[in-house]
């Protein structure tokens, strides 16, 4: 991603030496980096305390109900791991983040479970270990939080009205994403991790 950013970034510069544009350039830079520091005082904020609530759940047990309350769907997700309490609390978890649109507060429960499936199975790539990265980049999202403070922030006078094409989007995506996983597990059943 830095590789991009960069890429990018020296590609503005590049084109505005070439269109002769490059005071605009700099304006635009300047402006903009000023503009990041209020946006992520605000989300700062708003991730503040979706996380805090999280680590509350978590220290009263509303953890482990909610591992129980998903185990019917992660348990045929992940059939390795279908009795391993630990790594189907950590991806109920997980999803229960994504949510609520919370993918800062998701992405340290996924990288837990990655781990503790890696350890477990001493593969990186089976087909669990790529369910869940699905699972956690095309998450269904019912309170699309990160998006809606940001488009607070932004000035919107109805930061929540893009729920309809966030449920959509996101549950199709998911649907798409994780039927592409069980073909791809059935058409190549010998590459998955040496299983």
């Amino acid at each position: 991603m830095n590789r991009i950013l960069t890429l990018m970034a020296v590609l503005a510069v590049v084109f505005g030496i070439c269109s002769g544009r490059i005071e605009q350039v700099s304006t635009a830079l300047l402006q903009k980096c000023g503009d990041a520091v209020p946006l992520v005082i605000s989300l700062t904020g708003a991730l503040c305390l979706w996380s805090g609530l999280m680590e509350i759940a978590e220290e009263s047990g509303l953890t482990k109900k909610i591992a129980t309350l998903f185990r019917p769907v992660t348990g045929r997700l992940l059939p390795a791991f279908r009795k391993d309490a630990k790594v189907l609390g950590l991806v109920s978890m997980n999803i229960t983040a994504n949510l609520l649109g919370l993918g800062n507060a998701a992405t340290p429960l996924g990288l837990a479970a990655l781990q503790e499936m890696t350890a477990k199975t001493g593969k990186t790539a089976t087909r669990e270990v790529i369910t869940l990265v699905v699972l956690n980049t095309c998450s269904v999202q019912l309170i699309p939080a990160t998006a809606a403070a940001m488009r607070l922030a932004a000035g919107s006078s109805a930061p929540m009205e893009i729920l309809p094409a966030v449920l959509a989007s996101s549950t199709l995506s998911l649907v798409v994403s994780l039927g592409l996983v069980a073909v791809c597990a059935r058409l190549f059943p010998d590459r998955e991790g040496g299983r």
